[in-house]
């Protein structure tokens, strides 16, 4: 399941591109309006609601045939309202929307400190290889002096196993080049590690990948532990339906 946090107050659409390569999926659209801080959550619900929740059903009817589940939700916090409703759904990952024409072209940064097993099914799940060319890039930034061409092979092996047979393999790849090269790119796929996708620090690959790439992200996040019991966070305050 993917989750697709849209801003559709301020106007915000998914490129038909994207819907079509997100199709494959289970999607949940999270139609979101960040507040100012002394607005309450009930009062914009009043006011909005009813227009937002049009907005997001014109976007959801857009997955033709799939019927994706909706949310609204009025907050004072993105970051963590999105996490929140992640761990809801039990999302798989989270796309970070931005424009994009036709996919054909899907890169995919690794370094190994990420459940390499999900990022691989969600991969195979989504890449047709008939349409999208797979390049999978060994990320050399960070700590721990990972090998990349090792961890390159490992994650072509694991998508052999799904059927994606012909990824292309580049073994090293600095972050700062994958985020400036981005333009040229239609998707970008990644995993996390332990802690947020969206508010990690700055050293962490996702986040940099995040915050400076132009196309779309689609970021897998970390397993949660079986018996984890998630609950709602202090976030759990804002106002949703």
């Amino acid at each position: 399941m993917i989750l697709v946090p849209v801003k559709v107050l301020e106007g915000g659409t998914l490129p038909d591109a994207l819907v079509s390569f997100l199709a494959p999926a289970r999607v949940v659209v999270l139609s979101y309006h960040v507040l100012p801080e002394q607005t309450p959550t009930e009062q914009a619900s009043m006011q909005f609601e009813k227009r937002a929740r049009a907005a997001v059903d014109d976007i959801a009817a857009v997955f033709a045939g799939g019927d994706p589940e909706t949310r609204v939700v009025f907050t004072h916090d993105r970051e963590q309202t999105i996490e929140r409703v992640a761990a809801e759904v039990d999302a798989t990952a989270i796309l970070l929307s931005n424009p994009t024409g036709a996919v054909s072209d899907v890169r995919v940064p690794i370094r190994g400190a990420v459940d390499d097993d999900r990022l691989a099914d969600l991969v195979a799940t989504l890449a047709d290889e008939a349409h999208e060319r797979v390049t999978l890039l060994g990320v050399t930034d960070g700590p721990g002096g990972v090998d990349a061409e090792a961890v390159v092979a490992d994650a072509a092996t694991r998508l052999r196993a799904r059927g994606i047979v012909e990824a292309q393999l580049t073994t090293e790849a600095p972050i700062r080049d994958i985020v400036e090269r981005s333009a040229d790119t239609d998707v970008v796929m990644m995993g996390v590690g332990d802690g947020s996708i969206l508010n990690a620090p700055f050293s962490d690959d996702a986040a940099r990948v995040a915050e400076g790439a132009v196309a779309p992200v689609v970021v897998v996040r970390h397993r949660e532990p079986e018996a984890s019991g998630v609950e709602p966070g202090p976030g759990a305050a804002d106002r949703r339906s």
